[in-house]
């Protein structure tokens, strides 16, 4: 039997790699402050669904997809694409955890 991964545990893992994400598209620095308001509204939307339901369960296959979306953004190495990702990315995390973006 393997242990229930948590709607906050998984959260966490998908902000970590949206970090990153942040940190590259911050290397346009005609974009710099977009990049950080943009990603601090989606940190702390995101943030707000672990402080609500953290400690919630959640499916292998919303692991699975959360998993399958900081593979594909972790692939990105180009600052504008990951620019057009900063919003992609947390809508893709919220549905998958049953929220609205």
């Amino acid at each position: 039997m393997t242990d229930a991964i948590t709607l906050g545990d998984q959260a966490h893992v998908a902000l970590a790699a949206y970090e990153d994400l942040a940190s590259l598209a911050e290397d346009i620095e005609d974009e710099w402050t977009y990049v950080t308001d943009l990603s601090a509204a989606w940190r702390g939307r995101i943030e707000a669904v672990i402080d609500e339901r953290g400690t919630e369960t959640i499916s292998a296959i919303q692991v699975s997809a959360i998993s399958r979306a900081v593979d594909e953004i972790a692939r990105i190495s180009d600052p504008h694409r990951a620019i057009d990702w900063l919003s992609t990315y947390p809508q893709i995390v919220l549905v998958t955890l049953g929220e609205q973006p």
